[in-house]
């Protein structure tokens, strides 16, 4: 005969505590590893972000029939669009902007105009995160934005 002792199924109450205390330790060694980001996620995302902003930029542009400014703060790591509030980017990578004398505010900043037809004074935006580097270039005639990967 089967007793009702032997019968009941579950987990007793040190099992319970010895699982839980078992999540405390995997999620106290999760959280305290900080950040799982890369150098190479953190270029990327920035390629992303400012390729937008760029192509942002030239779209409001042709659909607003004035010239729209795109702005980098190279000392602030940060761009803009106009007059709206700047984004910042990874205070790791290094900037560096070719673009013509006239939208060079100073040594900090530096910008690229585009037109309502589409066209832009263009420009070169690298980003460099010590292993690689990745040029933004900004086709003065068309506007164009493409980004391309160097060694």
């Amino acid at each position: 005969m089967i007793s009702r002792a032997d019968n009941q199924s579950g987990f007793t109450l040190i099992e319970l505590l010895v699982v839980v205390a078992i999540l405390g330790l995997a999620l106290a060694l999760i959280s305290g590893h900080g950040p799982m980001r890369s150098a190479a996620l953190n270029r990327a995302a920035a390629v992303s972000e400012i390729s937008g902003g760029l192509r942002e930029a030239r779209a409001s542009a042709i659909a607003a029939n004035r010239p729209v400014s795109f702005t980098l703060d190279i000392a602030g790591h940060s761009w803009r669009i106009g007059d709206l509030p700047p984004h910042a980017l990874p205070p790791t990578l290094g900037i560096s902007v070719l673009t013509v004398r006239g939208e060079v505010a100073n040594s900090q900043n530096a910008g690229i105009a585009f037109e309502p037809d589409g066209s832009s004074t263009g420009g070169r935006i690298g980003l460099e995160d010590g292993s690689r580097k990745v040029t933004i270039n900004v086709d003065w005639l068309t506007g164009h934005v493409t980004a391309s990967s160097e060694k």
